[in-house]
């Protein structure tokens, strides 16, 4: 077995059933990971980047997903840091370090002499989970989307990808890429909206998913509907949908300022499960 310091090494297909255990010891948490593995079986020409595995006594007790989104798994603080000595000895292709808190603190530590300064950093965004079913009543009129209605949906996608992120994924040219992007969702049945009067009101998305999870991004209202309980409903349909049809736990986080957000997981069922953080560059 090819190793490097601390046992830090790149994995690969012959690595997959290994690397599948340990995201199964957190496998809702560890959903985006475990759909990427999945669907690129470790291929480094699929991943767009790597997946490094962490080997003690020739064990895989830790891994790191580096691709646009850096992101650890199963990684306690040390873990974290040999990863990131690993990530030092590169330059910095991420534009986002996101998982667990106490992982990427330790992460972070290592890197941000030399990746600094990050756009913006989010350290407690509760990580939510639903394993039931929705405690509201669902909005009968929120439905899968179709590419038909993509006049509406991309549009809504910009805005609340803009508002969240705080730069439009438009920026520097990438109008084409998030537009295939959408579309992408839209295909796979992972896109949900409802629509009134021939506009889009309330939307949320399925980002990834696993046998054992989906997680859900991208829930937005058009600014003038908010406060109407568009976003309970309308995440209680989306939830509904998903467990029927796509995965038995629904998840996803929030930013820990976004009260209404929250309150309205909270009015659905979603419960705190752990904590993430996220560096954006």
């Amino acid at each position: 077995m090819l190793t490097t310091r601390h046992g830090v090494r790149p994995l690969g297909a012959a690595d997959l059933a290994d690397f599948l255990a340990l995201s199964d010891l957190d496998p809702v948490v560890n959903v985006f990971v475990d759909h990427r593995a999945r669907s690129t079986n470790l291929e480094p020409r699929w991943l767009g980047g790597e997946v490094w595995g962490r080997y003690v006594d020739g064990r895989l007790v830790a891994a790191c997903h580096v691709g646009a989104n850096l992101v650890p798994v199963n990684a306690s603080p040390d873990d974290a840091r040999a990863f990131a000595e690993r990530a030092l000895g590169r330059a910095r292709t991420v534009s986002t370090i996101v998982g667990p808190h106490e992982a990427v603190r330790a992460f972070w530590q290592v890197v941000s002499g030399t990746w600094g300064p990050p756009r913006e950093t989010r350290w407690r965004q509760p990580h939510l989970e639903l394993t039931a079913a929705p405690a509201v009543e669902a909005d009968p009129r929120v439905r899968r989307t179709t590419r038909q209605d993509l006049d509406l949906l991309y549009p809504a996608c910009v805005a609340m990808y803009t508002e969240e992120v705080g730069l439009s994924p438009e920026a520097g040219g990438g109008a084409d890429l998030y537009r295939a992007r959408v579309l992408q969702l839209v295909s796979r049945g992972w896109s949900f909206a409802r629509f009134d009067g021939g506009r889009l009101v309330f939307k949320a998305e399925v980002a990834c998913m696993s046998p054992h999870a989906a997680q859900v991004q991208g829930v937005w209202v058009a600014p003038d509907r908010r406060g109407e309980g568009l976003a309970t409903s309308g995440m209680a349909a989306v939830a509904d949908i998903v467990r029927r049809e796509i995965a038995p736990t629904v998840s996803l986080y929030v930013n820990e300022w976004n009260t209404p957000a929250r309150r309205a997981y909270e009015a659905v069922g979603f419960e705190e499960t752990a904590r993430f953080s996220t560096v954006m560059f």
